[in-house]
């Protein structure tokens, strides 16, 4: 006889109650319709492939449930992917937003350094404009003090150093080495029948390097034949350090203050 609650229980765990019983049942007519005709080997070889087929439905289904839990391990790491993927969207959101302002700020210092090239543009033009009323005063001041040393000279180089002036003093424009040079005074005179060229300067604050400057001046014309030996270098000025006054003094020149002309006016 067939076994039809072991057939059952057997297909039951595999597909089910309802299906099972079915299942059984046209195993069951199955095996009565045959019983008459079909040998016992035969249908012993129907239920082991029978029972094949069942083995085979339940590797069938582990291998449903290890592919359903890949996918869902697949599903989850498209998740995590997609996450990732929106923040990375979002950060690069935030750096375009950092970067339209860094754009903005840049522009904003471009338009400063504008307004401040224009600012230093008109400082300098001012500073030129300066410059050239601080010259303007510098050579009145210079000139003016010239004049009055000019006009003196021939009565002071008498009195303090003995030299008799030939024709006067003027301010002269030379040249030398193809160069226009302008000495501030300038004339001959004579002491003790010896003929003596005065060059003079005049400097309303003398420094060290008008000093060297002139010392220049004086080794050109004597260079160039201009004058001779006999050399009397004067320098007119309001003002100088003492340390400067050693120098010029140590050097040959001889300093005349601005207030000693008033004597010999």
């Amino acid at each position: 006889m067939i076994d039809t609650f072991s057939i059952y229980n057997d297909l039951k765990d595999s597909f089910g109650d309802e299906p099972a019983r079915k299942m059984t049942q046209v195993i069951r007519q199955i095996y009565e319709e045959l019983s008459q005709s079909v040998r016992k080997e035969d249908f012993n070889e129907l239920k082991s492939v029978v029972k094949e087929l069942v083995e085979a439905q339940r590797g069938t289904e582990k291998r449903l449930d290890s592919l359903t839990v890949k996918v869902e391990e697949l599903a989850e790491a498209q998740k995590r992917t997609e996450l990732k993927v929106e923040e990375l969207a979002e950060a690069q959101r935030g750096t375009e937003k950092r970067l339209d302002s860094l754009t903005v700020k840049v522009e904003e210092l471009a338009e400063a350094q504008k307004q401040t090239e224009l600012e230093i543009t008109k400082l300098s033009k001012g500073l030129r404009q300066t410059r050239q009323m601080v010259g303007g005063l510098s050579d009145s001041v210079g000139y003016g003090l010239e004049d009055r040393a000019i006009a003196v000279m021939p009565s002071l180089l008498k009195e303090k150093f003995g030299i008799e002036s030939d024709n006067g003093f003027v301010r002269k424009y030379i040249i030398l080495d193809g160069q226009e040079v302008e000495l501030n005074m300038f004339g001959t005179g004579h002491k003790a029948d010896e003929k003596w060229f005065v060059v003079g300067e005049a400097k309303a604050k003398l420094s060290q390097k008008d000093v060297d400057k002139f010392l220049r001046l004086l080794s050109r014309l004597r260079t160039s034949k201009f004058v001779e030996d006999q050399v009397f270098p004067i320098i007119v000025t309001y003002s100088t350090r003492p340390a400067t006054q050693r120098y010029a003094e140590e050097k040959g020149i001889n300093i005349i203050w601005s207030y000693e002309l008033e004597k010999y006016r």
